[in-house]
């Protein structure tokens, strides 16, 4: 009863405060009062809720409709200052965008963050409670999704005059959710309600069409008809830039089909699902990221997907260029490179090219050559990966079937590059099979655009010679490396407010927020015994935060005071997560065998593990299961969990990471040398003063020579002594280190339940064959492994020696900033220049 009139008396309180307030609107208010009284205008004037209502969810959504009358204004202004200079504009097309929560980052970017916090406590709420109600945005699944944003806020913080492009998701990739039987796999709710960031676009619609047959005219010209027509409608968000005017769009499509589709004759003939046909396969292709394409039916859907964000995005881009001439201005298509840049962020949007060129020959009426021109003179292509799997292999058949007038225009492509090297390059001609586009290898397809390039040095050092070693020698100056980065506004001004509050009171200066380079000078308080305890307090304040989270979302309650070791990202086995739960295992047992005094002279460490295995991948499914099982067991032994813990975090998204990373200390980036092409959650962890233990593969490179080899616990066999070993192992000349045994032994005895693991362990055994061969190479970097984890666990020991470590973690990130990758892609692809919004 008490409780019940306390609530009753809380509910009055704040009933009491919200009459006080008008609301009237002050969509620019800058004063705290102003603000909240928009906030209360939107909640009375833009309802989504029942009247009288202002709980948390009601004051999210009012609050969004408040921040997001500023982007408006600023986002107008943007567009219409790039319509009157008309610069050259960057088109950045993803399958993926990991934007994570809107509302933090634009208050941030935008400046407001005090002001909002003042304003929501006189409506009764707290800012971090509000922001807690947004749910991310279920547009992507893992880097190169987070990578797209980091680039789209940099665009916009830099003043670049640039547009993303995607696909508009309503069910995601999955919520995975953990149960005893391991992970499974629910359809995201971020749409269930709507997304208060997103503004359709009603004028902004393009026909794609699929199937069909090409028709030839008696001119020799050629058309695409029949088949299917799908509309594409926009809807954009708004992308604000740090303390900046500009405000770009990230533009995402959402597939329809038109009213004149839906068969009444048939719905009143009792034949519902034939008479809503048209309007179900649209609404196929928006459903769900990356559906599983083992059967036909999903195949064609992925490569819909593809071709969908392809065509209407270029529609979109060449309707934005041919606006921009006036009316009775003829269109020079041959400034169409110097008007626009079209990036592929990886290979998913590769039908961009036979698309740009259908719509210039087919629309346009250019001739093939001009074509050409024009299309490898302003696509530019990222590589992302050198695993087979992920590279975007179609069968002709399949692409015949699909899109008829573009396997048309790549047998010309074929027809011509055989041509071209039987002309200039006769030493080739024996590798043409290999070489040629039709070999159902769109990878190379990609080779015909501008500029490619991949993601870290020594990724792009591979490319170069091995995977377009040819290409290479035939184009010498077409492949460049741009390595990776991250937006330090989100991953460290926003997410980390205490580190951050400390870093800008020792350098004076705000300024290395847009200036990452600035965190060098850091260095010199490294050994400042009043710098170490506050860089000390700031991480246990996160540690405790990321603690309060673990036991709200897995029930486990861990210590604050332990060694919080991390390791997040796509379950993978190139990304060796199960590594690290062998390493793990290996731990416990010995921890098991330990007496009570020898257990307190150990390091206790918290291990925490998250990701999600894509649905259809078995191995990676057990990995999760194996993860589980473990932190089951060890968690609830007395003797043990006082030294060590093991938790999986559940559902890892963007949201998810911004509690983990402030939070880490060590962070396991150990996937196989030579098989990431850069990472960035590596630089993220690095960045918030996490020290990294791991393999010379990917960006890893670069962070160790940056932060300094002594702050990075390095293991491992190289990228070039990769080959060598596989060969050795198919030799039969591997010898297993007893450790690796050990800990494999000790799973199979049911230690950690009855689940069947023979399936996943087996993959680490036998020299070959399917499944079979340990072909990452677990077995043999295990003992370097646990070497280096040895090597972790003393230096933590030495308090002084391990935060001066972070601090250099630190200082030496720098260089990983978005803003540089992009400010070199704007210099050295796009050919793009800053575009400021004037103040006045």
């Amino acid at each position: 009863m008490a409780a019940t009139a306390e609530a009753n008396g809380s509910a009055t309180a704040k009933a009491k405060i919200l009459e006080e307030i008008p609301a009237v609107a002050h969509p620019l208010a800058e004063k705290s009062t102003e603000i909240a009284s928009n906030i209360k205008y939107h909640a009375e004037y833009s309802p989504h809720f029942s009247p009288l209502k202002f709980e948390l969810e009601q004051a999210y959504y009012a609050t969004a409709d408040s921040v997001r009358d500023r982007l408006i204004k600023q986002w107008n202004e943007t567009y219409s200052h790039y319509h009157k200079v008309n610069p050259k504009q960057t088109y950045y097309l993803s399958m993926e965008y990991l934007q994570g929560r809107a509302l933090t980052n634009a208050v941030g970017n935008l400046d407001v963050q005090d002001a909002y916090a003042d304003a929501l406590k006189q409506l009764g709420h707290a800012l971090e409670d509000i922001v807690e109600q947004e749910k991310d945005a279920a547009l992507g699944n893992g880097g190169l999704g987070r990578l797209a944003s980091c680039f789209l806020d940099s665009m916009a913080t830099l003043n670049l005059p640039a547009w993303g492009y995607g696909l508009r998701y309503r069910y995601g990739l999955f919520k995975q959710r953990i149960t005893k039987a391991g992970q499974e796999e629910f359809a995201e709710d971020w749409l269930e309600k709507f997304s208060p960031w997103e503004v359709v676009r009603h004028d902004v619609v393009f026909p794609v069409r699929f199937f069909g047959q090409v028709e030839v005219h008696p001119t020799g010209s050629r058309k695409w008809v029949g088949g299917e027509v799908i509309q594409a409608v926009a809807y954009d968000v708004p992308i604000p830039g740090y303390k900046t005017k500009n405000t770009n769009s990230l533009r995402l499509w959402e597939a329809k089909a038109c009213a004149k589709d839906f068969n009444l004759f048939q719905f009143n003939d009792g034949e519902y699902e034939s008479a809503a046909l048209p309007h179900s396969r649209a609404q196929q292709i928006c459903a769900v990221l990356y559906p599983g394409d083992a059967t036909e039916n999903g195949k064609l859907l992925r490569l819909k997907q593809q071709f969908f964000l392809c065509s209407a995005s270029l529609q979109d881009i060449i309707a934005r260029f041919k606006e921009r001439k006036g009316e009775n201005d003829e269109i020079m298509w041959s400034e169409f490179p110097s008007k626009v840049a079209v990036q592929l962020n990886d290979t998913h949007p590769t039908l961009a090219i036979p698309e740009l060129m259908r719509l210039l020959m087919d629309g346009e009426g250019l001739g093939w050559d001009e074509a050409w021109n024009i299309t490898t003179s302003t696509i530019a292509y990222t590589n992302h990966t050198v695993l087979p799997e992920a590279l975007e292999k179609w069968s002709q058949a399949v692409m015949w079937k699909l899109l008829p007038r573009h396997m048309e225009i790549i047998e010309e492509i074929d027809k011509r590059f055989i041509a071209m090297i039987k002309l200039t390059r006769p030493d080739l001609e024996g590798k043409l099979p290999g070489l040629r586009v039709l070999d159902n290898n769109s990878q190379k397809s990609c080779s015909y655009g501008q500029l490619v390039n991949g993601v870290a040095q020594l990724h792009s050092d591979i490319l170069k010679a091995e995977l377009f070693a040819d290409y290479v020698s035939i184009w010498p100056g077409k492949f460049q490396n741009k390595t990776n980065g991250i937006t330090p506004r989100r991953w460290l001004r926003f997410c980390n407010p205490e580190l951050s509050h400390i870093i800008t009171k020792w350098l004076k200066t705000d300024q290395w927020v847009t200036n990452l380079d600035l965190l060098a000078n850091l260095r010199q308080f490294a050994d400042n015994s009043d710098f170490q305890s506050e860089w000390e307090l700031a991480k246990l304040a996160s540690k405790q935060r990321l603690a309060n989270y673990i036991v709200q979302v897995t029930g486990v309650s861990i210590d604050p005071n332990s060694l919080f070791d991390i390791q997040v990202k796509r379950i993978h086995e190139y990304k060796r997560q199960l590594l690290n739960i062998l390493g793990a295992v290996y731990r416990y047992k010995k921890l098991k065998e330990m007496s009570p005094e020898d257990r307190k002279r150990t390091t206790p460490r918290t291990i925490m593990i998250g990701g999600k295995a894509f649905a259809t991948y078995t191995n990676a499914k057990r990995i999760v299961k194996l993860v589980n099982d473990v932190g089951a067991v060890v968690n609830n032994d007395p003797e043990v969990n006082s030294f060590l813990k093991v938790v999986f975090v559940p559902n890892y998204n963007v949201s998810v990471a911004e509690m983990l990373i402030p939070g880490s200390e060590l962070s396991q980036h150990i996937s196989t040398a030579g098989m990431e092409a850069s990472g960035t959650s590596n630089m993220k962890f690095a960045l918030n003063g996490c020290l990294i233990i791991g393999t010379l593969d990917g960006a890893n490179v670069e962070i160790r020579e940056e932060v300094g080899e002594a702050n990075f616990f390095l293991f491992g066999a190289t990228a070039d002594e990769v080959p060598r070993l596989r060969k050795e192992r198919e030799n039969g000349m591997f010898k297993p280190d007893p450790r690796f045994e050990e800990a494999k032994q000790f799973i199979r005895s049911g230690a950690f339940g009855s689940y069947d693991y023979n399936p996943l362990l087996e993959s680490l055994e036998g020299n070959s064959g399917y499944g079979r061969g340990d072909y990452f190479l677990v077995g043999y970097d295990f003992p370097s492994y646990m070497d280096a984890q040895e090597r972790v666990d003393e230096a933590y020991k030495d308090r002084k020696r391990w935060i001066k470590m972070s601090i250099l973690s630190t200082a030496g990130s720098g260089k990983f900033s978005s803003d540089r990758t992009i400010a070199q892609y704007a210099k050295e692809i796009w050919n793009i220049n800053e575009c400021p919004v004037p103040s006045v």
